[in-house]
């Protein structure tokens, strides 16, 4: 007979569903891969598209990016990415920098000899 508060007293209490036992272990996963080297060189040289003109900020850029290739695999692309970019920056900037100084030596130089010295 059975009592009517516990009517399926005879059957075994009834597992969890819906999550299989555990080993011992928790189930998780890898961390991704390092790439801080490679983003920061990349953003460095977007940021020196604009900041060009302080030839730090794409000096670090480019030698970031050297060692976030030699060091992270996978942030190769962004590596790639900031290196392009930050050395189109220092070359634009030597150049520039090249072109005023000619240029000033120019005009100082034709300024001496029109001036009778």
């Amino acid at each position: 007979m059975t009592n009517p508060q516990q009517p399926y007293r005879d059957h075994a209490p009834a597992q969890p569903s819906g999550t299989p036992p555990t080993q011992g272990y928790v189930v998780g996963y890898e961390p991704a891969p390092p790439r801080g080297l490679s983003v920061a060189s990349m953003v460095l040289g977007i940021v020196s598209i604009f900041f060009g003109f302080t030839f730090i900020v794409p000096l670090t850029g480019l030698i970031l990016g050297f060692v976030g290739f030699r060091k992270e695999p996978a942030g190769h692309g962004m590596a790639i990415a900031g290196i392009i970019l930050n050395g189109l920056v220092l070359v634009g900037a030597i150049a520039i920098g090249l072109f005023l100084l000619l240029g000033f030596a120019g005009v100082l130089g034709t300024g001496l000899l029109y001036s009778g010295r």
